[in-house]
C-alpha cells in the first residue's frame, strides 16, 4: 500500500440534523449515518457491509488523509486511469490535489464495495459531469468536496446524490435566500428564529445540490422550482406552493461532520431489490468483465 500523508488519525463526530425519509409511518433505513475513512487502507468493510444491508453507504473523509506521498508516482497514474491526464491538466495547487484525492476515495470506495482492486475501477462522465462506473450501471455513485472534507456516495438501490458545505457558509443576507428558495421556503424561513436561519439555508442548498445530482441535472434544475421544508425533522421534495412533490421512494438526510460541515444525501429508490453479492464478478456486464480478465 503507498504511503499517504498522515492525517489526524481521529474520527470526527457525525450529529444527525434531517432524519431519513419516512415511508408508511416507519423510518427509512437507505440512508446510513456518513462513515470516516481515513486512507485507502480503509476500514473498508463496514463500508461492504452496509452496502450488502442497507443497500447504500456514504462516507466522508479529510483531503489530507488521501494525498499521495508521491502524485507523480506509477500507482497513483495507475489508480487514475483516464482521470490521470485530467489531473495533470489542473494548473491550480488546490484544485489539482482535491481532484486527486476525490478520485482515489471513490475508486477505493467503488473497488471496495465491488471487491477489486481500485485500478481496476473505471470512472467514466456523463455530459454533465456526473461520475459513473463504466460497466457497472447497477451501482451509482457520487462525489462532493469542500474545504478539507471529501464525500463519496454509494448505492445499489437506484440514484444517490451527495453535497457538503461550510456549516459557518454565510447565505443569508446575500440574496442568495432568492437563488435558492421557492416562495413557500422564503415564507418558513422567515418563521424560524434569527439565529436558525441561515443554518437552515445551508442545509436547504446541500439537499437541493443532492438531489439535483441524484437526477443527473446538477445546477440546470434551478433551485426555486422545487422545495423542503427548513428545519422539519421529516425530508420531503415540496412544489414551489409547498405541496408534495414525490412520494415514499426518495428518501433524504442532513448531518454535521467535524462540527465544521452540512453534509446531505438524497437516495432514489428504484425497486432493484435486495442484491446482497455485489462482488465485481457479479455486477459488472460481461463484456467488460472479459476485458478485465483478459488484461489480467
Amino acid at each position: 500500500m503507498p504511503a499517504v500523508l498522515e492525517g489526524s488519525g481521529a474520527v470526527p463526530p457525525v450529529t444527525a440534523v434531517g432524519l431519513p425519509g419516512r415511508l408508511g409511518g416507519r423510518e427509512v433505513s437507505w440512508v446510513g449515518e456518513p462513515m470516516w475513512v481515513g486512507g485507502p487502507e480503509g476500514p473498508w468493510e463496514p463500508v461492504r457491509r452496509e452496502l450488502c444491508e442497507r443497500g447504500s453507504s456514504l462516507l466522508v473523509a479529510g483531503l489530507d488523509d488521501w494525498r499521495p506521498a508521491r502524485p507523480d508516482s506509477p500507482w497513483v497514474a495507475g489508480v487514475l486511469g483516464r482521470d490521470w491526464d485530467r489531473y495533470r491538466a489542473i494548473t491550480h495547487p488546490d484544485i489539482a490535489a482535491r481532484f486527486l484525492a476525490s478520485r482515489l476515495l471513490l475508486k477505493h470506495a467503488a473497488g471496495a464495495a465491488l471487491e477489486s482492486p481500485p485500478e481496476a475501477v473505471e470512472l467514466a462522465y456523463k455530459p454533465g459531469g456526473r461520475p459513473y462506473l463504466r460497466g457497472c450501471d447497477q451501482v451509482d455513485i457520487s462525489l462532493s468536496h469542500t474545504d478539507d472534507l471529501l464525500v463519496v456516495g454509494l448505492t445499489r438501490r437506484g440514484w444517490i446524490g451527495v453535497d457538503a458545505e461550510l456549516e459557518s457558509r454565510v447565505l443569508l443576507g446575500t440574496g442568495a435566500e432568492r437563488q435558492i428558495c421557492t416562495p413557500h421556503e422564503l415564507t418558513l424561513l422567515e418563521e424560524l428564529a434569527p439565529a436558525r436561519r441561515n443554518s437552515a439555508l445551508v442545509r436547504l442548498w446541500t439537499l437541493k445540490e443532492a438531489y439535483s445530482k441524484a437526477i443527473g441535472q446538477g445546477l440546470r434544475f434551478r433551485f426555486t422550482e422545487f422545495g423542503f421544508e427548513p428545519g422539519a425533522p421529516e425530508v420531503k421534495v415540496l412544489r414551489p406552493d409547498g405541496s408534495p412533490g414525490t412520494g415514499a421512494e426518495w428518501s433524504f438526510g442532513t448531518w454535521i461532520v467535524d462540527r465544521r460541515f452540512t453534509v446531505s444525501a438524497a437516495l432514489y429508490d428504484a425497486g432493484f431489490g435486495d442484491t446482497h453479492d455485489i462482488a465485481a464478478d457479479t455486477m459488472l456486464d460481461d463484456g467488460l468483465m472479459q476485458a478485465l480478465l483478459d488484461a489480467s
